[in-house]
This record gives C-alpha cells, structure tokens and sequence, in this order.
C-alpha cells in the first residue's frame, strides 16, 4: 500500500474521536489499510446485572466463556465501525482492510509488544443490505467480510494470530508505529 496523504490525513481526522485508536496505514486506489487498536479485556465486566431464582437482583459472575465472547464482540464491533466510519468519510473508497491489534505487556526491553488478534477486509457493497438494527457485531463482521483471520480458543476468546503465511499483512505492520499508537 501507498501512503497518499491527504486521504491518510482525511481519514485519520475522522478516526480521532473513536472509543478504539484506528489509524490509516495507506491508500491503493480504491482500498485503505486501517489499523485498529483493541480494547483491554478489562472493558467487559467481570460481573452482571441478574436476577436470583427467587426474582432477587444480583450482580453474577460472568463466566470464562460468556466474558470471552462478550470481548470478541466488543473487539469486532470496534473493527466494523471503523470499517463503517472509513467508508463514510471517504465515498471513494470501495474496501477497507483492518488489521486489530491489542496490547500485550512489554517486551524484555521495556517497548510496547502488541497481539495481532484479527485481520479481514470488508467492501463498501458487502454493507448493502445489512440490517443494522438486529444483526450484533459479530455477525455482522463474519457475514460482510470477504476475508476473516481469527483465532478463536473454544470458538470465542481472541488469540493472536499467525501472520507466518500473510506476507501482505506483515508488510502493513512494518509501518506501524507502535509507541504512537499506544500513546
């Protein structure tokens, strides 16, 4: 990918107030490289609103499985309004290509280490028709996405991903730098 700079600088103005830290990576002709960064585990609670059997309010624990699901849908609803907010503010475009990435720790060396946890591209056409009101993050990132790299430990906690055979997303993180965007 190419960087193009005032696409670049279009689009990243327009990611600026997203809860989750997005940024362009480069134009080629109708297609942007966006990357995202995830939220912390830590922004799907540990526990829940519930009633008792008796009817009683509680605040249950969430189970391993149940939290781990809730966080990849958090995480794929960053990436698909990303993607949304992408094509909005750049009519021109007609795909978005998103790599997530999420923090994990430092290195040896004290620099920011990040898990890439998910790849995929969406079209601008694969939007048409989705219904918006009822259809949750998750379904409608797996539906729309002409590509989906994931690691999914029991079919719902995010693993990082294996990029060995993705030599074109290698290539787009390079140009990442990595201590702006954990700034």
């Amino acid at each position: 990918m190419e960087r193009s700079g005032d696409g670049d600088r279009h689009l990243a103005e327009a990611f600026e107030d997203n809860e989750a830290a997005a940024a362009p990576l480069g134009v080629d002709g109708a297609e942007v490289a966006v990357v995202v960064l995830a939220p912390p585990e830590s922004v799907v609670p540990e526990r829940m609103p519930g009633t008792t059997a008796v009817g009683n309010l509680s605040l249950r624990k969430l189970p391993k499985g149940e939290r781990a699901a809730l966080y990849t849908a958090a995480v794929l609803g960053h990436v698909v309004v990303t993607v949304k907010e992408a094509l909005a503010a750049a009519p021109g475009l007609q795909a978005v290509q998103v790599v997530a990435l999420r923090s994990g720790g430092a290195d040896a060396y004290g620099r920011p280490r990040l898990d890439r946890v998910l790849a995929g591209r969406w079209t601008r056409v694969a939007f048409d028709g989705v219904q918006w009101q009822t259809a949750d993050a998750t379904r409608v990132a797996e539906d729309t996405a002409d590509e989906l790299l994931v690691n999914l430990k029991g079919g719902k906690e995010l693993q990082p991903v294996d990029l060995t055979d993705q030599p074109g997303i290698r290539a787009l993180l390079d140009v990442v730098d990595l201590e702006e965007l954990t700034a």
